[in-house]
């Protein structure tokens, strides 16, 4: 359960600093590699979790936000 909220805390931690991007970056692009990043850090904590039922919610996250990255990316062009 810890290492659940510690991933939790670190995307929301991700998020803020990805609002602290330069004027190059639209919001769009914003959100797009803020998805990423946390499809990337649900990736990582499902490697690092020895139970089965765990890894599988987490690259479930993950696949979630890797689509939610896809849609917005489509969306923009």
């Amino acid at each position: 359960m810890k290492k659940i909220l510690i991933v939790a805390a670190t995307a929301g931690l991700m998020s803020l600093a990805a609002c602290n991007g330069g004027t190059e970056n639209t919001a769009t692009e914003a959100a797009i590699e803020n998805h990423e990043a946390n499809a990337a850090i649900y990736e990582e904590a499902a490697d690092n979790t020895a139970n089965a039922t765990v890894e599988n919610v987490l690259e479930n996250a993950a696949d979630v936000e890797e689509n939610a990255a896809d849609a917005l990316e489509a969306n923009a062009q």
